[in-house]
């Protein structure tokens, strides 16, 4: 995961339902990267196929309301999407996107500040949005370093991993 990513923007509106990033009919399945060929299929059919790794999500506020159901942010997330920068998200679709590893940025009026198409550079560090299209840039909060480190090990089960692993071998060591 960087620190700072790049990509084109994929722009929604207010109150993107979870139903609109993964329709129900698609949960009968229990292969991940199955359900993510469908993400946005009702709302956006071309997504699936245009779509490029790296991709950036923009979108008003209320991201994610809906159901809790965690394969939301997962599609996304396998879908190649960077990142996504909305004013407001749903709970539960946020606490799930951190525990997924899946970065999400809060920038006020971003609806209205970014286009479909601009591309733009998130710097979750500085707490930074470029809008390179434009010549804009937006500062939004800097990502705290425990969040970054769930998000470079890829979500939050894997950062619990190698803290177990490490504390493992620190322990080993300690006894020899």
């Amino acid at each position: 995961m960087k620190k700072e990513m790049n990509g084109r923007v994929w722009k929604f509106g207010h109150n993107v339902d979870t139903d609109h990033i993964i329709p129900t009919k698609y949960l009968i399945s229990l292969d991940a990267m199955e359900q993510s060929t469908h993400c946005f299929e009702n709302v956006r059919p071309e997504f699936g196929k245009k779509r490029r790794d790296g991709d950036i999500l923009v979108a008003g506020r209320n991201f994610g309301c809906g159901s809790s159901r965690q394969a939301a942010p997962l599609v996304i997330k396998n879908r190649g999407i960077a990142c996504i920068i909305a004013e407001s998200y749903a709970r539960l679709f946020l606490r799930n996107s951190v525990n997924l590893g899946l970065p999400l940025v809060i920038l006020k009026d971003a609806s209205r500040k970014i286009n479909e198409g601009d591309e733009v550079t998130v710097d979750l560090l500085k707490g930074l949005v470029v809008n390179q299209t434009q010549g804009t840039s937006y500062e939004t909060e800097k990502t705290p370093d425990f969040l970054m480190e769930i998000y470079e090990n890829g979500g939050l089960e894997e950062t619990i991993a190698r803290k177990m692993a490490a504390l493992k071998t620190e322990e080993g060591e300690m006894q020899s």
